[in-house]
């Protein structure tokens, strides 16, 4: 473990965030997957002990500001997910988000609900939290979650 290495874990303590546990699959799929230098996790819902905090459309049932703090769930459920498989601090920088935000049909707030997950990420990894992303609105997500979030993250050895 480097000192930069190291850093992750400690600045989840300095934030009071503790990781939480892996989200079983809904599905036939892996949490998170590794090749080479890269790890890619499935797609993350904020799914807390076991229980969607709501469901819904955003623009509709979910307030945007709701769905922006469901997108940092989201975001720490796939750090959990990397976590388990390569350890928090072999992450070196995080590379793409992709975020999916169910969405009313006049709803066009996609980024600034995605922004929870974005900010988290640069609140715990600083500049290597800077990423690629996309924000998209989606008719309907697995239990009708109003938000699901993936990463792909770069891992040293």
């Amino acid at each position: 473990m480097t000192s930069a290495s190291s850093a992750v874990s400690q600045r989840l303590t300095e934030l009071g965030i503790e990781l939480p546990a892996v989200v079983a699959p809904l599905a036939s799929y892996l949490p998170a997957v590794r090749t080479g230098p890269y790890v890619y996790t499935s797609g993350q819902l904020p799914i807390v002990d076991g229980q969607l905090p709501a469901t819904g459309k955003v623009g509709a049932e979910v307030l945007p500001e709701d769905a922006a703090h469901y997108a940092r769930l989201c975001a720490l459920n796939a750090l959990a997910a990397v976590h388990a498989l390569v350890g928090i601090d072999s992450v070196v920088r995080v590379v793409k988000v992709v975020g999916f935000v169910a969405s009313s049909p006049d709803f066009t707030g996609q980024p600034a609900v995605v922004n929870g997950a974005s900010d988290l990420l640069g609140e715990i990894f600083g500049e290597a939290g800077a990423h690629a992303r996309s924000a998209v609105g989606v008719a309907v997500l697995p239990r009708d979650a109003p938000v699901e979030v993936e990463l792909i993250v770069e891992v040293g050895q």
